[in-house]
């Protein structure tokens, strides 16, 4: 069988043979509308961490958890105090969850900080209150519940891994199916700005981003090197904005093997979201993608 058009030969050989998979999802592995890999810049994440990435058949020979019939929904949990104002709600973020990963997902009580009891710190370079990852991610296992196959608790307060890190964005483990992500550095209170016009929607796409990319490691995805892709790994802001709302064909075959959805479905679902979300751009996106698909 011949190859897709518009891939480099690696990209091929992560994407892996499609005689198997239905003239739909080959349309929407062709590469058409998926920007390269940029090449690292200094203090970018490759450039620190240097990775060899996950070809589909790495990830399938790998087994991950996937859903069942009786871990078939995804959950949200707000840890913490409530979002300030121009924060985008969790419910929206559950919607995108939704959406972006075609399971049905719902939305948890929120949980005080103090419930969770949890080692701190004080960040040296902001003076801001950082949590602990590994006391979050441990007190999230004990809460997962029997029929959720990926719990993602989210806060707006800052989180280091170790004491050798700075930040992180978020974290998550696939072996357990929960992860943690924070909105902190999204937030231009963080910064001691005040929100300006259009705030709001960086918030929501920076927060969706994160949120996703964290969920997409419980299923088992490795950071990505072979597109620009939302499984790209990020290491500043700069970086984590300049990631795509998208995962490329690489991560949506992983993605498709791992829940079985139906393509075309799972675009027009998150079209409607990102048209009521108020998300025009990755809304149109979807658009020109689902015309490929369909032709």
């Amino acid at each position: 069988m011949t190859a897709p058009p518009r891939l480099t030969p690696a990209q091929i050989v992560a994407l892996g043979p499609l005689g198997s998979v239905s003239p739909e999802l080959r349309r929407a592995l062709s590469g058409a509308g998926f920007e390269p890999m940029p090449q690292p810049a200094e203090g970018d994440w490759l450039a620190c961490h240097p990775e060899r990435g996950q070809k589909y058949a790495e990830f399938v020979a790998e087994k991950p958890l996937v859903p069942d019939e009786t871990r078939r929904t995804l959950a949200l949990l707000p840890l913490g105090v409530p979002a300030r104002p121009g924060i985008p709600r969790p419910g929206l973020l559950r919607d995108a969850l939704e959406a972006f990963y075609a399971l049905p997902a719902r939305l948890l009580p929120r949980v005080p900080l103090a419930e969770v009891g949890m080692r701190t710190r004080i960040n040296p370079h902001t003076g801001k209150v950082q949590l602990y990852t590994p006391h979050i991610l441990a007190f999230l296992k004990q809460r997962l519940p029997p029929d959720v196959f990926a719990l993602a608790a989210i806060t707006g307060e800052d989180l280091y891994p170790d004491e050798s890190w700075n930040f992180v964005f978020g974290i998550a483990t696939p072996r357990h199916r929960v992860g943690v992500f924070s909105f902190a550095r999204y937030d231009p209170a963080f910064d001691d700005e005040p929100f300006h016009p259009g705030d709001e929607k960086l918030v929501l796409r920076r927060m969706i981003k994160v949120l996703v990319h964290e969920v997409g490691h419980m299923f088992g995805l490795r950071h990505c090197i072979y597109f620009s892709c939302l499984m790209n790994g990020s290491n500043h802001i700069e970086e984590a904005d300049a990631r795509p709302q998208h995962v490329c064909p690489v991560c949506l075959r992983k993605l498709q093997h791992a829940i079985g959805f139906d393509v075309i479905r799972r675009y027009e679902a998150l079209e409607r979201f990102y048209e009521g979300a108020g998300l025009d751009d990755e809304a149109a996106w979807v658009a020109e993608r689902l015309g490929e698909i369909r032709a």
